[in-house]
């Protein structure tokens, strides 16, 4: 069998978002293999290879599309867990939430976070933002292989 590692991990609770994420990364051709957990807590699980994906090939996804708000363990707990271990510290993790909170933006940049955008709430202006996020973080962006 032919394996192709994961480029995107998407972590996102809502499932209106991450259909609108998902179907905007394969129309514009961004990423051919994305990945969907609902939670921190599987994203986690995802990244070190543990409960339900402790049998999934080695390999890091090049980007992670992180929710900030989110059951479980939110987006702030799941960044600083990603930064504080060597495995995925070079990860670029993007936060794209509805949040406009200065809090959680200088929150998220204390942690390690590479960049913060807000959702739209305008479905082309949300498709918009997440082909620009995804062409920059996936093909123009010189990341660590």
């Amino acid at each position: 069998m032919n394996y192709q590692p994961v480029e995107i991990l998407l972590v996102e609770d809502s499932h209106a978002d991450a259909e609108m994420t998902l179907r905007t990364l394969k129309k514009r051709g961004i990423a051919n293999r994305v990945e969907w957990v609902e939670n921190g807590v599987e994203a986690l699980d995802f990244l070190f290879c543990e409960g339900r994906y402790a049998g999934r090939p080695a390999g890091q996804p090049r980007m992670v599309l992180l929710d900030l708000k989110m059951p479980k363990l939110d987006g702030l707990q799941t960044l600083q867990r990603m930064k504080a271990d060597p495995r995925t510290r070079t990860i670029p993790v993007v936060m794209m939430t509805s949040s406009r909170e200065e809090g959680d933006l200088l929150a998220s940049y204390q942690h390690g976070v590479n960049s913060y955008v807000v959702k739209p709430v305008d479905f082309d202006e949300f498709a918009e933002m997440v082909a620009e996020v995804g062409m920059y973080w996936m093909i123009a962006n010189e990341a660590l292989e």
